[in-house]
């Protein structure tokens, strides 16, 4: 028996499954009988334990998974929640009753919200039950304890559970819930363990039964045969080969050079990408500096950031991205306004336009960590619509004395005005998770879509092509800094739709450095025209498979 989902990156498992305990059971709604004083202090002291482990755990973890637990934490620290835990308290709740109510009351407002609200709410369901755990004294339910190594089968995985796995005993990870840009998938994606989401029958899995579990084609198989596991155990001894070769830069088998840079969120993550073998930098993330503070930061704490980063890279490529703010990352100090659609609002060069002299500080910064460096400093906007945008930011970034300056292609209107584009920027920087959103009408964050957050799709696909074709035909760059350029045989893809230079995870760079080495320029093109001749995403994707080279 075979169950199909959605596989993240290339590897295989094989392994008895284990599944994630039950949740907590419900509190009951017997009234309280404790003092509400004593009940509410109670509730606060476990908040701020949830809040602090969460802390601590995304210090442990570090980079992507950081970012999501220190979301949490606040999560747990929310003024407008513990407000609502007192007033059902004071009016004759339990403190965990009180907690599961105004806990779930919230989560609720989050799925009416949609879009990546709507995604957040499983994380505050986790948030809940660890406070719940802490005040009845028990642990709270996580990845299931074994002596031995195991496939794990979950709903869902929280982040605060996805971010600190034991690799020596999880093999995989299948879930029923989630898409490719998930939670779960980015975490999943970032350690390099096999993955496989949005899994119908997941959850029928017995504990103790064997399965494949194949990234590559998204596929779980049950009890496979004797031969099956066979095959499974030799992709992962010529996995494990690959990877412990010397690293070489990423190339196809004919010689076609293809940089493999890495996707960053902070200076000190450039240590770990160049151990894996990163050639540079594609998507230096700058929110960092930013978010949680409730102004901007100085012209001169930039600058340091920035300077550390280059210094990191002498002689490399480095890509920054401007600050990317709005939809899911707000910042008060550049647009407090309420939207409906935040994703279709006020985000990215459209927010710094308005706020100009945030805009102006961060390219002054990052000139003056250019001029202190040797590193080959590129920098491109974000959520950029057209030319007259694109000439805006390349004027602005040149006069504040920048030398190589873009934009990213993330809303499809850039690839259909690709050759006015390429007019006046340097580069072009393809960013596929918002790219495939913006082209399906299907929000990134929002599970109950995932079948249409596919960067496999032809219409996406046929996107990056024509952003390929106006770059060759301007002799300019053409970068692909999405999710997309972590999946190796979608990597050839891209490289035969033109792209120049891919960048990604620091984990996945092994896989898609040895995929690349497997194809030649004229077969990547050959899987690319297979591909976008496709009707559907998984129908592009087979037809790539098919191709034999």
């Amino acid at each position: 028996m075979a169950l199909q989902g959605v596989g993240v990156g290339r590897g295989v498992a094989v392994g008895p499954v284990k599944k994630m305990p039950d949740p907590l059971p419900e509190p009951g709604t017997d009234p309280r009988t404790a003092d509400a004083a004593l009940e509410y202090d109670g509730v606060l002291k476990a908040l701020s334990a949830v809040a602090a482990d969460l802390t601590a755990r995304g210090e442990k973890a570090g980079g992507e998974a950081k970012d999501v637990l220190d979301a949490q934490s606040l999560m747990a620290q929310d003024p407008t929640l513990t407000d609502d835990v007192k007033a059902r308290i004071d009016d004759g709740r339990t403190g965990e009753r009180a907690v599961h109510e105004a806990f779930a009351a919230f989560q609720d407002l989050l799925i009416g919200m949609g879009g990546y609200m709507a995604e957040r709410a499983t994380d505050l369901g986790d948030v809940a039950q660890r406070v719940i755990a802490a005040l009845r004294g028990v642990p709270a339910p996580g990845v299931p304890e074994s002596d031995t190594p195991f496939v794990l089968v979950a709903p869902d995985l929280a982040p605060a559970d996805t971010a600190l796995l034991d690799l020596d005993k999880v093999l995989a990870l299948v879930t029923r819930d989630g898409g490719p840009t998930s939670h779960t998938a980015i975490l999943a994606r970032s350690k390099s363990i096999p993955a496989i989401v949005g899994v119908t029958g997941a959850l029928d899995l017995v504990d103790g039964t064997v399965v494949v579990a194949d990234a590559a084609s998204g596929v779980v198989t049950v009890d496979p045969s004797p031969d099956e596991v066979a095959e499974a155990e030799k992709r992962i001894a010529d996995r494990a080969a690959a990877a412990a070769a010397p690293l070489t830069d990423g190339a196809l088998a004919d010689g076609h050079a293809v940089p493999l840079l890495a996707n960053l969120g902070a200076p000190a993550e450039a240590a770990g990408a160049i151990e894996l073998g990163a050639e540079g930098v594609g998507l230096f993330r700058t929110e960092f500096l930013f978010l949680g503070n409730s102004s901007a930061p100085t012209v001169e704490s930039q600058t340091s950031s920035y300077t550390a980063l280059l210094e990191a890279f002498p002689g490399k490529k480095v890509v920054v991205r401007a600050l990317d703010a709005g939809a899911d990352k707000p910042l008060s100090f550049l647009n407090d306004a309420h939207e409906e659609n935040p994703a279709l609002g006020l985000r990215g060069l459209r927010a710094l336009r308005v706020k100009e002299d945030i805009l102006r500080d961060q390219l002054t910064a990052l000139a003056a960590a250019q001029a202190a460096t040797t590193a080959d400093l590129w920098v491109m906007a974000p959520m950029v619509s057209d030319a007259e945008e694109t000439e805006y930011f390349v004027t602005l970034g040149r006069e504040l004395g920048l030398k190589t300056v873009g934009v990213m292609a993330e809303v499809p209107s850039l690839a259909v005005l690709a050759d006015q584009i390429f007019a006046s920027a340097d580069f072009v920087s393809v960013g596929t998770n918002d790219l495939t959103q913006y082209t399906m009408a299907a929000d990134r964050m929002l599970g109950s879509v995932a079948a249409y957050q596919d960067p496999w799709h032809p219409a996406v696909l046929r996107l990056v092509k024509s952003l390929g074709d106006a770059g060759a035909a301007a002799g300019k760059p053409v970068g692909i800094c999405g999710e997309a350029a972590a999946d190796p045989l979608l990597a050839v893809v891209l490289v035969g739709l033109g792209a120049t230079t891919l960048s990604m995870t620091p984990a996945a760079l092994a896989d898609v450095r040895l995929e690349l080495s497997r194809y030649t320029l004229d077969q990547a093109r050959e899987l690319a025209t297979a591909a976008v001749a496709a009707t559907t995403a998984a129908g592009a994707r087979a037809a790539a498979e098919a191709v034999t080279v």
